[in-house]
């Protein structure tokens, strides 16, 4: 029997989530009923994990797991249960209703693991060429009877996060207002999102690299009055952004003269991404981005352990010793 691992990577969203509505639809079709379960590698302790994989469901027959963040399992003992679950559920012999799905923004996780994973389970999900990001908008919007100016294509690319997931969304929305026979005009575009621009710690981390204290903190504020966010998630997310900076200059020590397709094998994968990360690498080298990481976990042990009523404080304190002090603690000015 195959493996029941698969490992896909890479930062084209859309087209991962299709495979996974894919293996999932196979399973449903086969067992008739699946328990599905979605973690976050970091978030969750791996032996809960490993526990829900190994016993049995109480109402369906199979169970699915989907781990996100998959490039957080480095602790040796993660891997350890990770490899030697997968490893016992790979013979041929085996048979198996519990599956599970590795996933990550990353283009590789540890060898270790990767290794574990059949290759033709494994994935990554490269973005999509500039070009073809314009064909992708030109087509959406040709199936709806709607014609789009090459101008407001650029606008849209310059807005949404550059994956065909986000794009279909946002294309989605703006189909909805319009008519068949209209022609969307890059002012057209500029007012649609002036109205519905969702705010995420992505366009935070971006009013960051921007030194816009003033921006980033009416962003927290936004994020942490909404249902589907919480101050350690936005943490959570700023500090993937510095991590990936980390990798920036990681790549620019051991090459300091990396064109747009090396930057784009690294993942850094749209113009956008590209341009905020020279403008970050600018503001913090490599000593400053490691100091930041740390202020980061150290907030997030603060609004674990001191409750609600001081999350707006360590915020904005942490936003400030960000934009301000490059990550030096205030308490060294006093």
């Amino acid at each position: 029997m195959p493996s029941p691992v698969w490992l896909f990577l890479g930062p084209e969203i859309g087209e991962r989530n299709t495979a996974v509505e894919t293996i999932s639809k196979t399973l449903l079709k086969k067992y008739g009923d699946v328990e599905t379960h979605t973690m976050y590698a970091g978030e969750t302790d791996m032996g809960s994990v490993i526990s829900l994989l190994q016993n049995a469901s109480l109402f369906s027959p199979a169970k699915l797991v989907i781990l996100k963040s998959a490039e957080l399992i480095k602790k040796k003992e993660e891997i350890e249960l990770l490899t030697n679950w997968i490893d016992s559920v790979s013979a041929d012999n085996v048979q198996n209703d519990s599956f599970l799905i590795l996933i990550s923004d990353e283009i590789s996780v540890l060898k270790k693991i990767s290794d574990t994973v059949p290759k033709a389970q494994q994935k990554i999900f490269w973005e999509m060429f500039e070009n073809k990001k314009q064909e992708w908008i030109r087509n959406f919007f040709f199936k709806e009877g709607i014609k789009i100016e090459s101008s407001a294509v650029d606008s849209l690319l310059e807005l949404v996060e550059n994956n065909t997931d986000a794009l279909k969304t946002a294309c989605s929305h703006l189909a909805l207002f319009l008519q068949k026979g209209s022609v969307i005009t890059q002012g057209d575009i500029e007012k649609f999102f002036a109205h519905n621009k969702e705010e995420t710690p992505f366009t935070l981390f971006n009013a960051l690299t921007l030194s816009d204290l003033e921006a980033a903190l009416s962003i927290t504020q936004k994020l942490m009055l909404s249902k589907n966010s919480s101050p350690v998630q936005i943490i959570a997310g700023l500090t993937y952004c510095f991590r990936r900076l980390n990798d920036w200059h990681e790549a620019h020590r051991e090459n300091a003269y990396l064109d747009d397709f090396a930057l784009k094998r690294l993942g850094f994968t749209s113009k956008n991404a590209i341009t905020q990360y020279r403008r970050a690498a600018n503001l913090w080298n490599g000593n400053r981005c490691t100091k930041i990481i740390a202020l980061l976990a150290e907030t997030d042990l603060k609004l674990r352990s001191m409750g609600t009523g001081l999350q707006n404080t360590l915020m904005e304190i942490c936003l400030y010793e960000i934009t301000g002090k490059s990550g030096d603690s205030i308490a060294k000015y006093v």
